[in-house]
């Protein structure tokens, strides 16, 4: 699944088991496996990016800043299935 391409990801309603992680253990997808590729989806940001223009017209890219004023979900990369119950794990590892 592409990182733009958010229309596969899973709305299914299911009850969300509470799982607890050793400090080395990695997030897996309980639907397919995967352990690699995760999509954080953030609803209502503001993204401000500030940009220079060059004496030749063109633009490089200064600064950026965002701001979540929604609810953040976490999936899989591969299936969709949301992992938003492993977000504060993926938070906690984020470096």
């Amino acid at each position: 699944m592409s990182y733009s391409d958010t229309s596969k990801l899973k709305k299914k309603k299911t009850r969300s088991k509470v799982v607890t992680f050793p400090s080395t253990q990695r997030i897996t997808c309980p639907e397919c496996g995967n352990s690699k590729e995760f999509l954080e989806v953030s609803d209502g940001v503001i993204l401000t990016t500030r940009f220079n223009q060059h004496s030749d017209g063109s633009f490089s890219q200064e600064l950026d800043d965002s701001q979540v004023l929604g609810q953040v979900k976490f999936y899989c990369g591969d299936c969709g299935a949301d992992l938003t119950q492993f977000h504060k794990r993926f938070l906690e590892m984020l470096f």
